[in-house]
């Protein structure tokens, strides 16, 4: 898939506010064209780690285990229909410049979803906007408020 009209990432809590019908974040995309939005692999791990983590701990609750399951099926079907941009090697190099900035505040996987939005010449979508905004080259939006 071609991602060379992206000009938004959302970050993990702004997807998790898309799948849960969150008002603001529903009205902000559709004031934005739908391929110009996009997430990253690094979100989609942070769900899929997530789910298969509740998965596990359910595995002996067998009442638990299909909602748990469930949930898994609703997230790989989410990411069906997204962009999911990967972390390749452009991004990798925006992630090392990154890490020897030694920022404090954004996570590593914060900072890994800025070095795919920087690949990209991207604005983030993040509540978080104070941690991204240590990040000087990048442009933050906060779609949620």
């Amino acid at each position: 898939m071609k991602h060379d009209r992206i000009r938004y990432v959302l970050d993990t809590d702004t997807i998790t506010a898309h799948q849960r019908n969150d008002g603001a974040v529903i009205l902000a995309f559709t004031q934005v064209s739908p391929d110009t939005v996009a997430t990253t692999i690094v979100t989609m791990y942070e769900q899929l780690r997530g789910r298969l983590a509740i998965v596990n701990r359910d595995m002996a609750d067998l009442a638990k285990l299909p909602l748990a399951y469930k949930r898994v099926t609703e997230t790989a079907e989410y990411y069906s229909r997204i962009p999911v941009l990967p972390f390749t090697e452009a991004a990798s190099q925006e992630y090392a410049q990154l890490l020897r900035r030694r920022l404090r505040g954004p996570s590593k996987q914060d900072l890994q979803i800025a070095a795919i939005a920087l690949a990209h010449g991207a604005v983030v979508v993040t509540r978080n906007t104070h941690h991204f905004s240590l990040i000087t080259q990048l442009k933050s939006v906060d779609w949620m408020s």
